[in-house]
């Protein structure tokens, strides 16, 4: 006797008036009959759930959302009508199907809800050492989510420093074999007569130096993922292996003997126009067709100016802990004049610009915009640029020196008060520079942090701290 189906039905506390009883025939059926429905089991072939309430559960849509391709079916009574703002509610689950309750079991070979992949959030992709929330850069992140459950070839095209070596380690550490090699191919550093042999490896005695067996940068990304930064100007007999490798999946080594099988993840990369290549009759057109089969865009710095000041602060705290420097903040003003920058370097050149401002800010705890006067030196328009920020008084306007009365007034003051004051401004400056850091902010002020937070609990500065961060 062939092996039912499974049937998982979710009543979400409706009666069943004994229909799971009736299906069973044609289904192997288990009933979750709580109000608040729980994961159906993982060999469940269909899910049953009935939609008897205005708006599907919390806990439902949660839960949906971490089942993936599992068919769903929404039940209802006959008898019930179905209002238009109800069916808009459970219809955003996703590609569900809509059934009557009655004898006749649900069939199966619906249609399987796509999977769903959520966005990643802010803190995911600073993992992956990306800051991703403008809408370019969404596109991006969604498009290298889509490539990484696959294993197609991927072509990374943009300017030179946007990122596109970082954005091919986030592909890889997205997939499923992240645990497998991740190999980076920088042609434009090889010579152009060593490319064959460091790219498909070659046999013993396949030329003078070839002492032993080299298995080549391909094989050794076996199981996981090569980054080939492609160069334009590639040699046809280089471009015809790399076809191969892309159709076949094998690779020819130098010297002869049998291919052998590779099974990776091609992620190419290149800042030129391959089309244009392929017109002028330097690139293989056929093999531009194998590259492109996801094409990722990565938009230059200069589209997505609001990511600035949380790429600064991240490179920020990188390069203090790479040199061993004491950590650093930037004053808020720079966060204008940094938007403000052409940036024709792209990510590259505002990482090298915030690693020569800590190295060469001596013992100063904060970068403010003198430190990225070089910055505006080399520009056509450098001075426009600078006029045409706002005062730093303007910029930062929290930043306003506190204000201590030097002279006793005929009337007197209170002293304590003035101190509270004082105190306050000063920790409010300290977590705006530090963009809410509260152990870096009490370092700024010589505190310890849990003096620090004594302090904020007295003055009550919770709420206003967390509206300054």
């Amino acid at each position: 006797m062939p092996t039912l189906l499974r049937l998982h039905w979710s009543t979400l506390g409706e009666p069943t008036h004994g229909l799971e009883h009736q299906w069973a025939g044609a289904w192997d059926v288990t009933a979750d009959r709580s109000p608040l429905p729980a994961l159906p089991p993982e060999d469940t072939d269909l899910w049953v759930i009935s939609a008897e309430a205005p708006v599907p559960p919390p806990a439902l849509v949660r839960a949906v959302g971490e089942v993936g391709a599992l068919p769903i079916l929404l039940v209802r009574d006959r008898s019930k009508p179905l209002s238009l703002e109800a069916a808009a509610s459970w219809s955003s689950l996703g590609c569900v199907r809509w059934g009557i309750l009655s004898g006749d079991p649900p069939q199966a070979g619906l249609r399987p809800l796509a999977a769903r992949m959520q966005p990643l959030s802010a803190s995911q992709a600073l993992g992956l050492g990306l800051v991703g929330f403008s809408p370019a850069m969404q596109e991006v992140l969604a498009k290298a989510r889509a490539a990484a459950a696959t294993r197609a070839t991927v072509l990374l095209t943009g300017e030179s420093g946007t990122g596109k070596e970082v954005v091919a380690r986030a592909i890889h550490r997205l997939s499923s074999d992240a645990d497998q090699p991740f190999v980076p191919v920088h042609c434009g550093a090889i010579p152009e007569n060593l490319i064959e042999s460091e790219l498909f490896g070659y046999n013993k005695g396949a030329f003078t130096d070839a002492r032993k067996d080299t298995p080549g940068k391909f094989r050794e990304a076996h199981g996981g993922t090569i980054f080939l930064e492609v160069r334009s100007t590639m040699p046809l007999a280089v471009q015809v292996r790399l076809l191969r490798v892309l159709q076949e999946r094998e690779v020819q080594p130098l010297g002869g003997g049998a291919a052998i099988k590779v099974d990776l993840r091609v992620v190419t990369a290149t800042n030129v126009d391959l089309w244009k290549r392929v017109q002028a009759g330097t690139f293989r057109e056929d093999l531009f067709y194998r590259l492109e089969v996801v094409p990722i865009q990565l938009p230059p710095l200069r589209a997505r100016r609001e990511e600035v000041p949380f790429l600064a602060q991240h490179f920020l705290n990188r390069k203090a802990r790479e040199h061993g420097l004491y950590p650093k903040a930037l004053h808020p003003s720079v966060d204008s004049m940094l938007m403000a920058v052409p940036w024709p370097g792209n990510v590259r050149q505002l990482e090298n610009a915030i690693e020569r401002a800590i190295v060469l800010s001596g013992h100063r705890p904060v970068l403010t915009r003198d430190d990225f006067a070089f910055l505006t030196e080399r520009e056509v328009d450098g001075e426009a640029i600078m006029a045409s920020l706002p005062p730093v008084s303007e910029a930062a306007p929290a930043m306003q020196a506190a204000s201590v009365p030097m002279d006793l007034p005929p009337d007197g003051l209170d002293l304590n008060q003035v101190v509270s004051d004082v105190e306050k401004k000063l920790m409010l400056q300290s977590l705006q520079i530090t963009r809410g850091n509260k152990k870096r902010a009490a370092e700024l002020l010589g505190l310890k942090r849990t003096t620090f937070l004594e302090k904020m609990k007295r003055l009550e500065l919770e709420d206003a701290a967390e509206e300054e961060a």
